[in-house]
C-alpha cells in the first residue's frame, strides 16, 4: 500500500460488541505504531453497545482505568473506500505496558485457541457466510430499500434472484471492488428470502484472517451502503416477517503436512471430525451469548424462522445446527450454521473452535447424525433468552476452558448493564440501537 496517497489513518481494535474503538491519526505518525502504538484506556474494549463505561467495572474503577498499548495486528492497514477523503485503517489489538495480551480484547481470545491448535501442529482453515439487509432507515421504522432501476420499494421474495443482484449490481460491483482493495476475500453473492436480503461468501483461509475479514466486511458494507443512499444492517432479525441474517462459519484442520485431519476419504470424515462435532454440540447452549448477543438476536431463532434452535448434527442437511457439508474428502469440513449475524467474529471463531477443540480433547462422541427435519424433532436447545444466555455463559464450565475468567466476566457485566438500560427504552425505537452498531 502507498500511504502517501492518505492523509489520515484510523488506528481501531474489536472491542466485545464487534465495534471498533480508536482513534483518527495523521499520516506522519503511521511509523511509530510498530514501536510507540497508540495509548487507549484498556476499559474502552468493555463499553456497552452505545460505548458507555460499565457501571461499577473493575476496568474503570478497581483499576483507575489504565491505559493499555494498541499495537497493530499482522493484517497490516486497508484503504476505507466508503470515506471521501483517502484514509486507511490499521488493524489493531490491546496489550498492557509490560508487553502482556490484554485479556478483555477478543482477538486475543481467538489467539488462545489458536495458540491451543499449534501446540498440536495444526492450522485452523475458515471460512464464514455474512447475510445482511439492506434497508430504508429515512422513517419512524425500517423498511425496503427502494430498487435502484425502478425507484419503488423492493416487494416480493427473491431468493436466489438474479434480477435483484442486477436491480442492485452498482452497489454490489462498488463493494467487491472495495473488498478487493481491502484484501477480504469475497466470492459468491446471491439474494436471499429477505426484501433487500443479500448473502456474500468469503472465501477459506487461516481462521485469525477469517475472523479479521468479516469484522472489517461488515464496517464496508455499512459504509458502502450509505454511499448509495441506503443503509446496510447485520441486526439478527430486521423485520419481523422476513427471515432472519445469520452467519454460518466453515472450518477445517490441517497437521504440519497439510493433511486434513477430517479426511479419512470417505463422506463420513474422521473420529476427529466426530469428537470436533460433539465438542461443538455441547458448546452451544454455553454458547448462546456468543451466537446471540443482544436482544433482537433471539427474534431469530423464533419457531419456524428457518434458524437452528437445537443442538444436533448431519449430513448435507440445512435444518441441522452442525452440517457436515458433501464435495470432495479433501475438503472435509465442519459447518457451524448457529450464529447470528450481528456478532462479534472473534468471539464467535473462538467459541465455535474452542468447543471443537475441547471435543477432541475429551475424545467426545456425538450421538447419531439426524436425518429429516430438525426442525419436527425434539432436541435440547439454545438458552432460551437474553438474560439466561448471560447466566449460562458466565458460569458454564465449556466457556471457562476456552475464555479468560477476566472476558466471560466483561463480556457478561456489558450484557446485563445493556439488558438494563434497552428496558428503558420504547421497543418500537430497539432497532435504532441496534441497525449501524452490530
Amino acid at each position: 500500500m502507498q500511504f502517501d496517497q492518505f492523509r489520515t489513518f484510523r488506528v481501531a481494535a474489536s472491542d466485545l460488541n464487534g465495534q471498533m474503538r480508536g482513534k483518527r491519526v495523521p499520516a506522519n505518525t503511521y511509523a511509530k505504531l510498530d514501536t510507540e502504538g497508540s495509548r487507549m484506556p484498556l476499559s474502552v474494549l468493555n463499553v456497552d453497545i452505545w460505548g458507555a463505561d460499565i457501571d461499577d467495572s473493575p476496568l474503570v474503577f478497581a483499576s483507575g482505568d489504565e491505559d493499555g498499548v494498541l499495537k497493530p495486528t499482522e493484517h497490516g492497514p486497508v484503504p476505507m473506500p466508503w470515506l471521501d477523503s483517502p484514509s486507511a485503517l490499521v488493524p489493531m489489538w490491546m496489550f498492557h505496558d509490560d508487553g502482556r495480551p490484554f485479556a478483555g480484547d477478543p482477538r486475543h481470545a481467538l489467539a488462545r485457541v489458536l495458540a491451543r491448535y499449534a501446540e498440536r501442529g495444526w492450522t485452523v482453515q475458515a471460512a464464514v457466510e455474512m447475510e445482511f439487509y439492506l434497508v430504508d432507515d429515512t422513517g419512524h421504522q425500517l423498511s425496503a430499500p427502494q430498487n435502484p432501476i425502478s425507484g419503488r420499494p423492493v416487494f416480493g421474495n427473491a431468493i436466489l434472484s438474479i434480477r435483484q443482484l442486477d436491480a442492485f449490481d452498482g452497489f454490489l460491483t462498488d463493494l467487491y471492488e472495495a473488498c478487493d482493495a481491502m484484501d477480504i476475500p469475497a466470492d459468491s453473492a446471491s439474494s436471499e428470502a429477505g426484501l433487500g436480503q443479500f448473502e456474500i461468501n468469503l472465501a477459506h483461509r487461516d481462521a485469525m484472517a477469517a475472523a479479521d475479514d468479516a469484522w472489517l466486511f461488515k464496517a464496508l458494507v455499512r459504509g458502502m451502503a450509505r454511499r448509495h443512499d441506503m443503509a446496510a444492517t447485520f441486526m439478527a432479525k430486521p423485520f419481523e416477517n422476513d427471515s432472519g441474517n445469520g452467519m454460518h462459519v466453515h472450518f477445517s484442520v490441517l497437521d504440519e503436512d497439510g493433511n486434513n485431519i477430517f479426511d479419512n476419504g470417505g463422506p463420513e470424515g474422521t473420529d476427529l471430525l466426530r469428537h470436533a462435532v460433539a465438542g461443538c454440540l455441547s458448546g452451544m447452549p454455553g454458547g448462546t451469548l456468543l451466537w446471540a448477543p443482544h436482544e433482537n438476536s433471539y427474534a431469530r431463532f423464533a419457531p419456524g424462522a428457518h434458524a437452528p434452535t437445537g443442538a444436533c448434527w448431519a449430513y448435507e442437511n440445512r435444518t441441522a445446527a452442525i452440517r457436515i457439508p458433501s464435495g470432495p474428502a479433501r475438503a472435509r469440513r465442519i459447518e457451524h450454521r448457529v450464529a447470528c449475524g450481528d456478532i462479534n467474529p472473534y468471539l464467535v471463531l473462538a467459541g465455535i473452535l474452542g468447543s471443537a477443540l475441547a471435543g477432541i480433547e475429551d475424545q467426545a462422541e456425538p450421538p447419531a447424525p439426524i436425518t429429516g427435519n430438525a426442525y419436527d424433532l425434539d432436541l435440547p436447545g439454545l438458552m432460551p433468552d437474553w438474560s439466561s444466555a448471560v447466566d449460562r455463559f458466565e458460569t458454564d464450565p465449556l466457556m471457562a476452558r476456552i475464555f479468560t475468567p477476566e472476558l466471560i466476566r466483561n463480556f457478561s457485566m456489558t450484557k446485563r448493564q445493556e439488558i438494563l438500560r434497552l428496558a428503558e427504552i420504547p421497543p418500537e425505537e430497539h432497532w435504532m440501537v441496534y441497525l449501524e452498531t452490530v
